[in-house]
């Protein structure tokens, strides 16, 4: 029994809970992840997981052994990183970043990485989430808030803002405002996400207004699309709109009452920062830090 693949496989079905999905994740069919994991079972002696239909649960004895697993494969990988540390980037390098964002500034770098780096494989994930990076298996993240304290470690990249934005023919229409209380005489396109650090900018004065959103979505995209055909105000982040606003097809509004900034960050862990593949996208980053600040 290959003990470093076992108990690979075992972390694996207990963080994801089902043996189908360890074994996608880990290139393995569900018939061999379900020998692996009795082959482990039965040498210990113990039951370490409690199969139903729906779900695999963790036993007593299975929580106490995933914690020393983890343990005793963080060590080990730490060990091999210790090696190579002075090697170039190869491998994968997982990335987490919102869609929008990512896409448009995240993507480049990725770009950049694959270029100079032969042997380096990257695994970009776009999500208007936010991911667990050690559960998920992701190197590093970025995200655009104000962030507690906490043990990872944390890069400032850039800054973003608040914006609010119309198409040219709706304030010819409507007329421009003058103020965040004037939003109440306006027509909104609302988006369904609005919580978090510095979003309630401008929204208490809308709400104020007794009439509801002339549209209300839930993507960034169609909320863009239907301010740009005219349906109203939107308020976005500055990066989403920008394009827009450079051609004309919006324009900005209340920009002298500008929202406080939003940090844009990249984390990782503290002990994995001078990690090849970490370090070479880290030193990307910071040369296109000044594309990210909006």
């Amino acid at each position: 029994m290959d003990r470093l693949r076992t108990l690979r496989t075992f972390v694996s079905v207990a963080e994801h809970r089902s043996f189908a999905e360890a074994g996608r994740r880990l290139g393995l069919s569900p018939t061999t992840v379900t020998r692996t994991i009795a082959a482990l079972e039965a040498s210990l002696g113990v039951q370490l997981l409690r199969r139903t239909t729906r779900t695999v649960r963790l036993t007593d004895e299975g929580s106490t052994f995933l914690d020393r697993c983890r343990l005793g494969l963080a060590e080990i990988d730490q060990a091999f990183d210790t090696v190579r540390s002075a090697s170039t980037p190869q491998g994968t390098l997982t990335v987490t970043a919102p869609v929008m964002f990512g896409r448009l500034y995240i993507l480049p770098i990725v770009v950049e990485l694959i270029d100079l780096y032969p042997k380096l494989h990257v695994r970009l994930l776009l999500l208007d989430r936010v991911v667990r990076m050690v559960e998920e298996g992701v190197d590093i993240a970025v995200r655009i808030a104000d962030l507690p304290d906490s043990a990872l470690h944390m890069m400032r990249i850039g800054e973003v803002r608040r914006t609010l934005s119309a198409s040219p023919a709706y304030l010819q229409r409507k007329g421009t405002p003058a103020r965040l209380s004037d939003l109440r005489d306006h027509d909104l396109i609302a988006i369904e996400d609005e919580s978090g650090p510095h979003r309630g900018w401008g929204l208490p004065e809308a709400r104020r207004s007794q009439r509801a959103p002339r549209l209300t979505v839930n993507s960034i995209d169609a909320a863009v699309s239907a301010a740009v055909a005219g349906l109203g105000i939107v308020r976005t982040l500055s990066y989403q709109v920008s394009d827009h606003i450079a051609d004309g097809r919006l324009h900005s509004v209340l920009a002298a009452d500008p929202a406080p900034a939003l940090p844009v960050s990249l984390l990782f862990q503290g002990d994995r920062q001078d990690r090849p593949n970490i370090r070479a996208f880290i030193e990307i980053a910071r040369r296109q830090a000044g594309k990210m600040s909006l």
